[in-house]
């Protein structure tokens, strides 16, 4: 027998202040899965059970109550307690140690500028991406490396994984309910990655954005499916830049922010030649612009095409382009990952660690 939570079909209530508001039984961990699946309360993969002892493992870390308000979702006004992001995490297979970022994520996501309704009900078919930045990310074990957003790394696939189950039970956000898209992505399951440290030479994402170089960070992305970009013929910076062009034309002209993940064998190429981050950016801006006319038959968003031979960024200023430097030392294949709604309808968050 397995003592769990009783869970309400929105995830709005726990029907009473006590852990254990009703005991199921079940014959098998199958059954139990089978079970939570049918009412809708998973990604389609089997979970693990939020059973009282876990749950309690992740209030208790937290110094928080179960009642204890995470955030509110702002489009629908739903509350997001400590013991619904803790039933999640559980479900998803996290360790409790994981949860302070699991935590300052989902508070990240519930900030009206990131947009959550919006891209959890868009067509475009969003995923969430979660950069941890700080010691806590090697003390976790999180994979900066060799298949960066591949499998095989529980603090990865776990986090990730606890978020979009969140998203889906706490505000409702279900396939083919109030999430309409059209393909989504992989990510959509889960998508939670650090940097490469060892590769990376110039200040992280979190120092960029005002945090100090130690802080433990989490920043979420409205990431759209990573277009992949090879360029195995050249170490000079222009060369490998210019190949670019294209996946930056795939996600269409002035993108308010747009994430480049620089494989190691490009970065050491820039790193040889002293280029900067600015480098990079300023000379990104200027070579990702095109015509009206070509723009004019590539990805914008619907209403009036462009026309014209007056040339126009694929980003709106340089510093629109969110450098990372991820995956393994071996193999010339960096990445572009637009942004939903060209990351002006959903900006990103960076927020330090509760």
């Amino acid at each position: 027998m397995f003592s769990i939570y009783k869970i309400s079909q929105t995830w709005g209530e726990i029907v009473s202040s006590s852990p254990i508001a009703k005991t199921y039984s079940f014959s098998t961990l199958q059954q139990a899965s089978e079970y939570f699946l049918k009412q809708g309360w998973t990604d389609g993969l089997p979970i693990n059970l939020p059973t009282e002892q876990e749950v309690s493992k992740f209030i208790d870390l937290s110094g928080k109550s179960y009642k204890d308000v995470v955030g509110v979702e702002p489009v629908k006004g739903r509350e997001i307690t400590m013991e619904k992001v803790a039933i999640n995490s559980v479900m998803a297979g996290c360790k409790p140690e994981y949860f302070p970022i699991v935590l300052t994520a989902v508070e990240a996501l519930l900030e009206s500028k990131f947009n959550l309704h919006g891209i959890t009900a868009s067509t475009m078919g969003a995923g969430i991406l979660t950069l941890v930045t700080g010691p806590i990310a090697k003390e976790i074990g999180l994979n900066g490396g060799i298949s960066l957003f591949g499998p095989g790394h529980q603090a990865n696939a776990t986090i990730g994984r606890a978020l979009r189950l969140v998203v889906i039970n706490c505000t409702g956000s279900r396939s083919g309910e109030i999430d309409k898209a059209t393909l989504g992505h992989a990510g959509k399951y889960t998508w939670c990655i650090t940097e490469n440290e060892d590769f990376r030479p110039w200040p992280n994402t979190a120092e960029d954005r005002g945090f100090s170089k130690d802080a433990n960070t989490v920043s979420v992305f409205a990431g759209l499916s990573p277009i992949q970009v090879s360029n195995h013929s050249s170490q000079d910076p222009e060369n490998i830049l210019r190949s670019f062009r294209d996946a930056l034309f795939a996600a269409g002209p002035n993108q308010g922010e747009i994430v480049i993940i620089f494989c190691p064998e490009h970065m050491q190429s820039f790193k040889k030649a002293g280029w900067t981050k600015n480098q990079i950016r300023d000379f990104l801006y200027e070579m990702a612009a095109r015509t009206n006319d070509e723009w004019g038959f590539g990805s914008i968003p619907p209403g009036p095409r462009p026309t014209g031979s007056e040339i126009t960024p694929s980003a709106l200023t340089p510093e629109s382009f969110t450098l990372l430097v991820g995956g393994g030392a071996a193999g010339a294949f960096s990445c572009v990952i637009p942004l939903w709604a060209g990351g002006v309808g959903s900006q990103s968050v960076t927020k330090e660690l509760i």
